[in-house]
């Protein structure tokens, strides 16, 4: 995605069971490698995870403009 990735938008990497499709690979983008999961981010569940990512996605959306 090289505009980046809009927030509420799936990766266009993401395989259909959810894995990176470039992870380890050179193609795969630096942004993706600085991301360092915590232990806040990733909870005690797959389901918590994606609820602090959709947090996440929500808290850097882009603003509309009235």
């Amino acid at each position: 995605m090289p505009d980046g990735k809009p927030a509420g938008v799936p990766c266009a990497q993401l395989l259909p069971d959810m894995r990176c499709a470039v992870f380890g690979r050179p193609e795969r983008p630096a942004f993706c490698g600085g991301l360092k999961p915590s232990a806040e981010m990733c909870g005690e569940s797959r389901q918590a995870a994606l609820q602090w990512l959709a947090r996440l996605e929500i808290l850097t959306a882009p603003q509309a403009h009235a």
